[in-house]
């Protein structure tokens, strides 16, 4: 492949993807990737527009391309991703974590300071690329932090993000639909489990729907809250006098999610919106908090 200057790959990236994506989202793409394999920001890729890439430069550029034209999501090409401030590898083992998730660490994070004094045990069931584990034992002072998945693959690359960002945490392998009990009490159990029924898959992009992991998404039309009965059943009896229970829902579910934490007695039930104004997060108390 003969070299190429960065205008001239950054004008080949605009004609091969203008039809699948928004032109600011390619410009966003070939800045991820300048970042990535030339340390360059937006601003240095502009003063440099004629600098003459190497061959093998120019050569990952393409293949990065030639991904982006099958819809696979541009953090899995570069194999990263940042979440909380915080770097993440994730490969197609692990869902990419959301913004709409930021907001549930960040509500987690806010409340903890006050209803939560150290040492706070935490548990995170369904980690998945760790990020709400690791976030929260980044920046909750004496947080001791356990994660489950039941995939020793997604495991993997929990551990190797826990690493990464120098957290010391406890993961776990298990299945939860299948577990009797947990394996201690815990101050706060947070969960991001699968939410989405198969009825919206047409909803969906193919970036989503043909690349990330279907056991992180999906749960069947007829039973989608499966995980959540499970999981809140569960909590139910290890929980900490005064602990806590937060998820990540489905908009379409808060509804049920709050009549069917209300059958399990747990207190103080709440909806967060997102940023998008959608109902998706909840949270309640195992006893109810003096005001």
């Amino acid at each position: 492949m003969p070299s190429m200057t960065i205008r001239t790959l950054k004008n080949k990236f605009t004609e091969a993807l203008s039809e699948l994506y928004p032109s600011e989202e390619i410009q966003s793409f070939f800045s991820i990737l300048s970042e990535k394999h030339l340390g360059m920001s937006r601003l240095e890729l502009s003063l440099n527009s004629e600098m003459i890439l190497s061959e093998d430069v120019s050569e990952k550029y393409i293949e990065a391309l030639k991904r982006l034209q099958t819809h696979e999501p541009i953090q899995y090409i570069i194999g990263e991703t940042e979440f909380y401030g915080l770097q993440f590898k994730v490969n197609q083992n692990t869902l990419i974590p959301r913004p709409e998730t930021e907001e549930l660490v960040d509500w987690i994070f806010t409340e903890s300071k006050t209803q939560h004094p150290a040492p706070v045990n935490i548990l995170d069931i369904g980690t998945g690329s760790g990020c709400i584990a690791i976030s929260l034992s980044k920046n909750i002072n004496g947080s001791r932090v356990s994660a489950i998945d039941f995939s020793e693959n997604v495991l993997d690359v929990a551990k190797h993000n826990a690493s990464l960002n120098n957290v010391d945490i406890d993961f776990i392998r298990m299945d939860i639909l299948k577990a009797l009990e947990l394996p201690v009490q815990y101050d706060i159990i947070v969960s991001n489990p699968p939410y989405v029924r198969n009825l919206e898959k047409e909803k969906m992009q193919p970036n989503v729907l043909n690349f990330e992991p279907d056991s992180a998404l999906f749960v069947s039309d007829e039973h989608p809250l499966v995980f959540y009965k499970k999981i809140a059943s569960l909590a139910k009896n290890h929980l900490t006098a005064n602990g806590s229970l937060y998820f990540e829902i489905n908009e379409y579910f808060s509804e049920a999610m709050i009549a069917m934490l209300n059958e399990l007695n747990f207190k103080d039930i709440t909806v967060k919106k997102d940023f998008f104004g959608k109902d998706r997060m909840i949270k309640c108390n195992k006893n109810a908090r003096a005001k």
